[in-house]
């Protein structure tokens, strides 16, 4: 007998009801309305499969985590992380809130600026910054974020004996006890390489060391992982203070704030386990607070926050195609939305809520969108009623990464709509069509016919 593979362990707690002879049964109800305006007129408006965005939730949201710092620190600055959702209309809700830009490139920085995002409030981050980007950047007055040595010394050399200063800060990774660690981005705490990218920043004139970023990792579970960064942060401040007697003006402690979305492999429910906003604020604050600044020396608290704040403002709304019964007795279920546009279902396993009422009789139950590729896997294993085709379902909390890692992939994108704060629908993002996708393409001419 041959040995067999080995397969660790795994342990999922299922949400599930009380048990019936069809299963068991559901515990939730139907969503048919988001924010007082119903889910199948959106659908019959707008199409299928649809993203819908809460203006009310982002607002309410940035709201609360503001709250959540400015009381425990008097110096508190956001910056929307354009990555995690850069449509305009979402990022002028974020600017209008007060919150700066802060993009990893040249794209994005574009995007900021045509928002009448100011210069001087834009965080320019990323290892890629080419010479064109970094002029951009300086003569805007922009925060350039140094990524390693090489982009160090390509603004120096390209300042150099000029009038222009750059605003400069240098991002660092560390060991925060968290891992694997993020280790890619930026300069090294431990080894040195950090005190020594600040030593030569402070060497030349034509740059002015306003800060100090680190992102320590994403979706982090551990508030006190930030509590560990931050007084490593505050050490290299003090340092430069004590060397040089320059006084850096920020620190900037990046993003990875958790949403409420389960990772697949949990055991618990993501909002089960998740640190609140105050968790992540206290560890941060304190450590500030207690290091030993002065009063006027407190540096400006930067904060990067991008899926805590939008993932529970956006729904993907859809329909479905079909059931079907696997080989191994299991219920599948086909959806008209797939991976392509709901990147996130590889580590989430997303709440998928029925857009109607239905029997309260449940059954485990494999999602699959429709794309033919093997991995079209919106959910493997989750509790839903015996839905049928043409019946609607919302997935929960996609406003994160979904509308800029999505693909063009088999099908076309769909429309985004944002409902305001007075329930009115706006259209902020058109679906594709045949002619928006070919429109780039060229044909040379001896290939314009053909004989079949």
């Amino acid at each position: 007998m041959s040995k067999k593979t080995y397969e660790r362990p795994y342990i999922q707690q299922l949400n599930t009801g009380s048990m019936n002879k069809f299963g068991t049964r559901t515990e939730f109800g139907p969503v048919d309305h988001i924010d007082n305006v119903p889910v199948k007129g959106l659908i019959a408006e707008y199409g299928s499969p649809l993203f819908v965005i809460s203006e009310r939730t982002i607002r309410s949201t940035y709201k609360n985590a503001l709250r959540s710092f400015k009381t425990r620190y008097p110096k508190v600055q956001f910056a929307w992380s354009y990555k995690t959702n850069y449509i305009n209309a979402v990022c002028n809700v974020f600017h209008q809130e007060g919150s700066w830009a802060e993009v990893v490139s040249i794209f994005e920085y574009q995007k900021a600026i045509r928002n009448g995002v100011p210069g001087d409030k834009i965080i320019f981050n990323g290892p890629e910054k080419s010479k064109t980007d970094l002029m951009l950047a300086v003569d805007n007055n922009s925060l350039i974020h140094i990524d390693h040595f090489d982009e160090l010394y390509t603004l120096s050399e390209l300042l150099e004996g000029g009038s222009k200063k750059a605003r400069v800060a240098i991002r660092m990774n560390m060991d925060t006890g968290v891992y694997p660690m993020w280790d890619r981005f930026g300069f090294n705490y431990e080894s040195g390489q950090a005190w020594n990218a600040i030593n030569k920043i402070m060497s030349h004139d034509e740059m002015v060391l306003e800060g100090l970023h680190c992102h320590i990792g994403t979706y982090m579970l551990s508030a006190n992982a930030y509590a560990i960064a931050a007084w490593k942060l505050c050490d290299l401040i003090g340092h430069t203070k004590l060397k040089w007697n320059h006084v850096i003006k920020y620190i900037d402690m990046g993003g990875g704030f958790a949403s409420a979305n389960t990772l697949k492999g949990s055991y618990l429910q993501g909002a089960d386990i998740i640190p609140s906003f105050d968790d992540y604020a206290e560890a941060i604050t304190s450590t500030i607070l207690n290091f030993g600044f002065k009063k006027e020396d407190l540096p400006l608290l930067i904060l990067e926050t991008g899926r805590a704040m939008i993932d529970d403002a956006g729904y993907l709304l859809g329909s479905v195609i079909a059931n079907k019964t696997l080989s191994d007795g299991r219920r599948a279920t086909i959806f008209d939305f797939g991976v392509n546009i709901l990147f996130t279902a590889f580590w989430y396993n997303h709440k998928i809520s029925p857009a109607q009422y239905f029997s309260h009789h449940t059954e485990e139950t494999v999602c699959y969108g429709p794309l033919c590729m093997n991995i079209d896997v919106v959910n493997d294993n989750i509790s839903l009623p015996l839905l049928n085709q043409g019946d609607n379902v919302v997935v929960h909390r996609v406003g994160a990464y979904n509308m800029t890692q999505w693909m063009q992939f088999i099908q076309m994108r769909p429309k985004v709509v944002l409902i305001d704060m007075k329930g009115e629908v706006h259209i902020i993002r058109e679906n594709e069509t045949v002619d928006t996708i070919e429109a780039p393409e060229r044909k040379p001419e001896h290939l314009s016919t053909f004989v079949l």
